[in-house]
């Protein structure tokens, strides 16, 4: 006889159509990082000729200082966006349902997009950008109360690793295909050829995805073990205040504060890193990103899905959630800690393989506090209280980004990674003494006029 994890994987399919709507989001939010190193790029956002009897401009020291200041700002409005969107957000999608929420974001976030093909100068850069970051929010609320909506507790670090791999697979599709479009038809290409993705991203979603109940390919078995852990008593009202009243909700916006801005950084910095680095005897520009971002973000990849399936391995031998999922945590922290390092190596290879190994260690991070919010709280406010955390996290990137072009452009990119590198060991000490146990908040612990009874009291 067959067993609901045999007889029926339709669940996955749907972390596909996770995975690929994150990858297409990551791809829109990644452009920018290499167009900046585009030096007509720079040039038209500081409204400086491209070239002056004929003879092409060049960049002052001074200019491009002054630049990379001005980008700070922008990914810092960016984050801004994302943090107050992350909120609305993820309310919008506990009420909406999680099919209209995502397709709102994923419409507003392509809108954003294109658009930016258009601007020229910094502050039309900065509008486009906190257009993009509004939209964009929706990504990670919608995806972590699908994976809630359709796998059971054990199976949830590693279905949310799967569909965070496609963070990766963004960022390694936008470092082959940008340059390419920059070089061959200048930088406004690259905005307005990837902003298309996410129209079908839209019509892929509309007509795909369905609750598990109403989904008439899934079979009776497989449905069974997905309820198989359920929530006894749905929640159907919580406000963001009960939420914060909840030392769970503390314990995730922790987790996101302190690494989230770390993995933006990568984001936001490291194709200039790797470009204008003095300290590296190679360096990089748009005719060879390509391979090494292809490397770190395999590696990264494979970060993603190993510690998320780490965690459920560990589940499998027995361990409790809170020992599997802090020791997992622990390790990745760990891993974290030698990127210090590549700010003072003149080797790229070795700069690449401290990269690599802590973009992978975030990765491992992300998919098991993302497996917070699924495992700690009722499935109907997963997306409220990932939305909560998600503003935290973006409220960590504002502030760094806003410091990280001033402290670069004073002091090199080591004072940088040194953050990164004790982020995550802070982070999970402070997790720990916040949430010794990781006891999930049950429905009736939630305001009782809040939520429906069995006996179907309102």
């Amino acid at each position: 006889m067959q067993t609901p994890t045999t007889s029926g994987r339709f669940r996955w399919r749907i972390v596909a159509l996770l995975f690929l709507a994150t990858t297409i989001n990551y791809v829109d939010r990644q452009v920018l990082s290499f167009t900046m190193t585009d030096e007509l790029f720079r040039k038209e956002m500081l409204d400086i000729p491209p070239d002056h009897n004929g003879i092409p401009t060049v960049l002052t020291r001074e200019a491009t200082d002054r630049f990379k200041i001005l980008y700070g700002d922008v990914d810092a409005a960016f984050k801004f966006a994302y943090a107050i969107g992350f909120l609305l957000a993820g309310w919008l999608i506990d009420r909406i349902g999680t099919k209209r929420g995502f397709s709102l974001g994923i419409f507003f976030w392509s809108v954003s997009a294109l658009m930016t093909s258009f601007v020229s100068n910094m502050a039309g850069l900065r509008w486009a950008r906190t257009s993009l970051g509004l939209g964009e929010s929706a990504n990670f609320p919608a995806a972590v109360k699908t994976v809630a909506e359709w796998f059971p507790r054990k199976e949830r670090s590693f279905a949310n690793g799967l569909f965070n791999a496609g963070t990766n697979v963004g960022i390694i599709l936008t470092a082959v295909s940008v340059p390419y479009l920059i070089l061959n038809f200048g930088w406004r290409s690259s905005f307005f050829v990837t902003g298309l993705l996410g129209f079908g991203l839209l019509i892929l979603w509309w007509f795909t995805y369905t609750k598990p109940e109403r989904n008439p390919q899934l079979s009776a078995s497989e449905l069974a073990y997905i309820r198989s852990d359920s929530d006894k008593i749905p929640v159907r009202k919580v406000s963001w205040t009960r939420l914060l009243g909840f030392k769970q909700t503390w314990a995730f916006a922790i987790g996101k504060f302190m690494a989230d801005p770390i993995w933006w950084f990568y984001m936001s910095w490291l194709p200039d890193f790797f470009n204008s680095n003095d300290a590296l005897d190679q360096k990089l520009d748009l005719k060879s990103f390509g391979v090494p971002f292809l490397i770190i973000y395999v590696v990264s990849d494979a970060g993603s899905v190993f510690f998320g399936w780490l965690t459920t391995q560990f589940m499998n031998w027995g361990w409790s959630a809170n020992r599997a999922r802090k020791t997992t945590m622990l390790i990745c922290a760990l891993c974290v800690v030698p990127i210090f390092f590549a700010a003072q190596t003149s080797s790229l290879t070795v700069a690449i393989a401290l990269i690599s190994l802590a973009t992978a260690a975030h990765q491992g991070w992300a998919a098991n506090t993302y497996t917070f919010a699924s495992d700690l709280f009722p499935k109907n406010v997963v997306a409220s209280v990932t939305g909560i955390g998600g503003m935290f996290g973006a409220v960590g990137g504002i502030l760094l980004a806003l410091l990280s072009g001033r402290i670069i452009t004073a002091f090199g990119y080591l004072p940088m990674f040194i953050i990164a590198s004790c982020s995550y060991l802070i982070a999970l000490i402070l997790i720990h003494l916040v949430l010794p146990a990781l006891d999930p908040v049950k429905a009736e612990e939630l305001d009782e006029s809040e939520y429906w009874s069995v006996a179907g009291r309102p």
